[in-house]
């Protein structure tokens, strides 16, 4: 198979190049190879099950068009100093023109046109106030919501535009590998995930957008075939749960509050991430059934419990620089004590130094929205650094959020971020090796669906 563009991966960044190549009237054959399922059919058993079945051979959560991160809450973050370091290589001004540009997009394909985050200034100060006096810094950033289930209707509808626009998709196709002649990538070759058969494509310009799912394998890649790379971070830690009501004001006033701290002893970065008001815990699955969690939020259907993550972030360089196999370590651990489910504790058996049990989850004020999680011990599991570091940004954030390190507050793990292989590349994104781009969360550069999706914008504009 010939093609002018192949695209592996049918993330956000994937998306928004093959869509972008067509708004600006490329007349180039373009293919995009996605590993799992079209969006319409993407669907999780669990609805069903309400227990994980570990569905082979992918995840339906994480797997498929549009991504992992379509299919968690479904936000768009509208400030440039969110989403990764991009900026650091376009330039900030370049970063917010595009992701202005590319939030037209999403309203022109349905999203919605409220905006949260916007109003109420003076309740964002006192809240900014407090943050200040714990120690934390807070970002407010504008925020549109589409929701895990409307999510999935705009990028059914930018699916349906690509097809109908002519760029061929091929679903259940994975990438095996690139193809290499004198240091130029010329292509790659894809292997049918059902009958392993292989599929050689040849092309101009190869474009890796594997998302986070593909974090590992790109990292793989970039060894074997010496594509310019260092380590990056690799964020390790948990998703937490309280009731609604600990964070009325917070939800109200910014519906998503992005606090960053550096709590003492370790100093490491540990920040708020992907906070869903009256949202679901839900549990993930990556290669080598390694479960991790994650949380949705709808725009209907409501919980009476807000979760958001808290990510403490790890640098490694000499003499040890795997810091995905670090953190997939730590989560293969903390599996292995919940036999292959998500674990959960309380915050305040952290405290005390005992694990928690069924009967004490069943008696609490905050209920668990993820009916499978194992109540446990995450301490028995987590690295003493990541968990000291998350233990003081909680007390810290109670200063913020009164209520927040209560007794009950459910803290559920592992929590990981596969994005820490940074490819080496100019701010037109051009790797050490000739027709070879990569772009996304894989590529160390972005975290989330909006800068994901300006990453795809910028390649479609260079690729015209």
């Amino acid at each position: 198979m010939k093609k002018d563009v192949v695209i592996v991966g049918a993330g956000p960044a994937g998306i928004f190049t093959a869509l972008e190549m067509i708004k600006k009237g490329s007349k180039k054959s373009i293919l995009i190879a996605e590993k799992g399922q079209s969006v319409e059919k993407r669907h999780c058993p669990k609805d069903k099950t309400k227990q994980c079945v570990n569905c082979k051979p992918y995840c339906h959560i994480t797997t498929g068009f549009s991504g992992a991160g379509a299919f968690s809450d479904g936000k768009l973050s509208l400030c440039y100093e969110v989403g990764g370091d991009l900026p650091n290589l376009i330039g900030a001004e370049k970063a917010q023109e595009t992701i202005d540009y590319t939030d037209k997009i999403y309203l022109e394909f349905g999203a919605d046109e409220h905006i949260e985050g916007v109003s109420n200034t003076e309740e964002v100060k006192r809240i900014r106030i407090k943050a200040i006096q714990a120690g934390l810094k807070l970002v407010d950033c504008p925020i549109r919501h589409m929701g895990t289930e409307k999510a999935q209707d705009i990028y059914y509808a930018i699916e349906q535009y690509l097809i109908k626009n002519g760029v061929e998709i091929l679903f259940g196709y994975e990438c095996n590998n690139i193809i290499l002649e004198n240091g130029e990538c010329k292509g790659v070759i894809l292997t049918d995930v059902k009958t392993g058969s292989e599929t050689i494509v040849n092309a101009e310009h190869t474009v890796v957008a594997t998302g986070r799912r593909g974090a590992e394998w790109l990292e793989r890649i970039c060894a074997e075939h010496d594509i310019a790379h260092q380590p990056g971070t690799v964020d390790i830690g948990v998703r937490v749960e309280v009731r609604n009501e600990v964070m009325e004001k917070v939800n109200e006033v910014l519906y998503e509050s992005k606090l960053i701290g550096y709590p003492a002893p370790f100093k490491n970065k540990v920040r708020t991430f992907c906070q869903n008001p009256g949202g679901f815990v839900s549990q993930e699955n990556y290669d080598n059934n390694l479960a991790v969690v994650n949380g949705h939020s709808y725009k209907e259907l409501k919980s009476n419990n807000t979760n958001l993550s808290i990510l403490c972030s790890h640098n490694f360089s000499y003499p040890f620089n795997q810091p995905i196999a670090y953190a997939q370590k730590v989560g293969e651990l903390t599996n292995m004590l919940g036999t292959g489910h998500i674990l959960v504790q309380r915050f305040g058996d952290i405290l005390d130094g005992k694990r928690t049990w069924p009967k004490e989850l069943a008696q609490s004020n905050v209920r668990p929205t993820l009916p499978d999680a194992v109540a446990g011990d995450i301490t028995a599991a987590m690295p003493y650094r990541a968990m000291t570091n998350i233990i003081n940004f909680i007390k810290a954030m109670d200063h913020v959020v009164e209520g927040f390190a209560s007794y009950e507050t459910l803290l559920y793990s592992p929590e990981l971020k596969f994005y820490s292989n940074r490819v080496k590349m100019d701010e037109d994104f051009n790797t050490n090796v000739k027709g070879l781009y990569c772009l996304g969360d894989s590529s160390g550069w972005t975290r989330g669906l909006m800068m994901a999706s300006v990453m795809g914008v910028l390649m479609g504009r260079r690729l015209v």
